[in-house]
């Protein structure tokens, strides 16, 4: 079967959504609808889409330059937009590696896009399912990518929200991270309702009513993804927050950004 036959088109899939908000082209009909319910109670839903893009930038910037990370897990990748991960990482360090994973099948379908990288480093495509973490740290791609006896900065972008606590998300970060040395990091981008409990209600009643269902949390529950691990100044913050530069508009409120972004180091 192909990645083609694979796709859904009249169920809407976040990667797809998400995609619209990008103004991207890998998106269907429902994906389309979907999206725009989601903008019909939140407005900023976009901007917030730009912005969560770009504190992944920050956080792989900061990552190479200052922490010296040379290797990359990318779970929850989604579908293509460029800059991706790699040619963030690459810019600076070439011989940067990457490993990237979705569920997808249409992120499948454009894994291509995800592997040309510069020459001095490696790149590579997983279709694995996060909630099955043991088929992602074993799968032979990984392991011929990256050498897990050496630091890894595991990325988990706006996808912890879509797992609840009954699927197990802190269990399953909690066995990711176990699997990687000492000096490895988590980057973590997570909604919230800590500003605006009202709307976050609602965008995640439009949103778990027709794209999938999920948990918002508050920060002391994201937070609790990195226990264990010694949190990076300035700790979980709302993400256009951590390490702004010039791509951040300062005068966007938390409200209008309710996602929490954090990365920590492993001991």
């Amino acid at each position: 079967m192909t990645a083609n036959d694979e796709i859904d088109t009249g169920r809407p899939h976040p990667a797809r959504v998400y995609d619209y908000w990008l103004n991207g082209h890998s998106h269907y009909e429902a994906d389309a609808a979907a999206a725009e319910r989601v903008v019909q109670v939140w407005p900023g839903v976009v901007m917030g889409a730009r912005l969560n893009r770009e504190f992944m930038h920050r956080a792989t910037r900061w990552l190479v330059r200052e922490a010296g990370v040379r290797q990359f897990l990318d779970i929850g990748t989604g579908i293509p937009t460029e800059p991706n991960l790699h040619q963030v990482a690459q810019a600076i360090a070439p011989e940067t590696r990457v490993v990237y994973a979705d569920n997808d099948p249409i992120v499948l379908h454009q894994a291509q896009k995800l592997l040309t990288g510069s020459p001095e480093g490696r790149t590579a495509y997983l279709h694995a399912d996060f909630t099955e973490p043991r088929s992602i740290l074993e799968a032979p791609a990984l392991r011929e990518t990256l050498d897990l006896g050496r630091p890894v900065a595991l990325s988990l972008i706006a996808l912890l929200h879509f797992i609840t606590d009954e699927r197990g998300a802190y269990e399953i970060v909690r066995t990711l991270m176990d699997a990687l040395p000492s000096g490895s990091f988590l980057v973590v981008s997570h909604a919230t309702a800590d500003f605006d409990p009202d709307l976050l209600t609602r965008v995640a009643e439009a949103y778990q009513s027709t794209v999938a269902e999920g948990q918002i949390r508050s920060s002391s529950e994201v937070n609790r993804f990195f226990e264990g691990l010694e949190l990076v100044d300035p700790g979980v913050v709302v993400a256009h927050r951590w390490r702004p530069d010039g791509d951040v508009q300062p005068d966007i409120t938390d409200a209008e950004f309710p996602v929490y972004g954090g990365v920590a180091r492993k001991p």
